[in-house]
């Protein structure tokens, strides 16, 4: 059975009430990658944008039955896939 494969982007492009399901961790900070590793948020898990600020930053997510805040910096490491 052949699954057309999902595309993968960036984070940043999600607004509030999108779902999305983490994909993986861009090239960057290793020091962010484990601290969001901490949180629960690795790849294969799903999750909602809850809320994003009036500036855009932070961004507000649902994912593992709780919220969490992350930095637009933080939030730019992470790839998504629908």
């Amino acid at each position: 059975m052949n699954k057309e494969a999902t595309p993968v982007r960036s984070f940043t492009g999600l607004k509030a009430g999108d779902k999305a399901v983490i994909a993986g961790f861009l090239k960057g900070n290793a020091a962010y990658r484990k601290k969001l590793l901490a949180m629960g948020v690795t790849p294969g898990t799903p999750f909602e944008v809850v809320r994003i600020a009036p500036f855009g930053d932070p961004v507000e997510i649902m994912i593992r039955g709780y919220l969490v805040s992350l930095r637009r910096e933080e939030a730019s490491l992470i790839s998504v896939s629908d």
